[in-house]
């Protein structure tokens, strides 16, 4: 092999491999809290788009969508309640928000779908979050209707670090077999480092009726993200749905 051609070869594994690590992107939607008590009844919640374990964040516009649902059935428009700020030095959205009644809360923030030159595609990643209500939240396993989601079969919040998260990826209100699940760990004080790029992001691969398993060996918040492409593209390139959910271990 000529210089020239070991030179090209190297150049394409180089870009091959920011491809690989760059495309770890994850909708983010993290409360202060996973409980609500008589001692916190304030839930503080901050909405950013990013690449959570390496902390680099990206630019994320005021959501097409940003709602709670209560108990799966009240749904409260939270669009209007959105502020300005920053996140990892990008811009970012955050609120405040206060539970009338015991029960489980599912705050959900649908994106203005992100244009991606690297990958040359748009990235949607429709993101909720469960926070428990006086421990009264129940029925946290069902489907919301969204495009795509995680429905959880391990309980979204009150785990212990080390827990197994256990969910379905659903599509079009179908369950999707066989989706690449991404995983990433929230690392907000940067005391976790990887051995090497490739652990950054950890992947799991859903089954035949879209159920994927992982343990969560740090207390924190994970994020999980369910990717598949759209039938339809958007403003001429593919469009990745990425169904997220974030789930605090302790």
């Amino acid at each position: 092999m000529t210089m020239k051609a070991r030179i090209g070869l190297l150049a394409s594994a180089l870009v091959f491999l920011f491809a690989t690590v760059a495309s770890a992107h994850f909708g983010m939607l993290i409360p202060d809290t996973d409980e609500v008590t008589q001692e916190k009844r304030d839930i503080n919640l901050t909405l950013s788009f990013s690449h959570p374990f390496e902390m680099v964040g990206m630019e994320l516009e005021k959501p097409a969508e940003f709602f709670v649902v209560a108990n799966n059935e009240q749904k409260t428009d939270l669009l209007s309640s959105l502020k300005p700020a920053k996140v990892m030095g990008h811009g970012a959205w955050k609120t405040s928000f206060t539970p009338r009644q015991p029960g489980m809360y599912t705050f959900v923030f649908d994106p203005v779908p992100y244009k991606e030159d690297a990958e040359n595609n748009y990235i949607r990643h429709i993101t909720k979050v469960v926070v428990d209500a006086y421990g009264e939240g129940e029925e946290w396993n069902t489907p919301l209707g969204l495009k795509t989601e995680i429905v959880p079969l391990t309980r979204p919040f009150g785990n212990y670090a080390g827990n197994v998260f256990q969910g379905v990826v659903m599509l079009d209100g179908k369950p999707a077999p066989y989706t690449r699940v991404e995983v990433e760990f929230y690392n907000k004080d940067g005391k976790r480092n990887a051995p090497n790029d490739r652990m950054v992001t950890q992947e799991v691969m859903a089954d035949g009726n879209g159920v994927f398993t992982f343990a969560c060996p740090w207390k924190g918040w994970w994020g999980f993200a369910g990717l598949n492409a759209d039938a339809k593209p958007y403003k001429g390139r593919e469009l990745e749905l990425g169904a997220v959910i974030w789930v605090e271990m302790k």
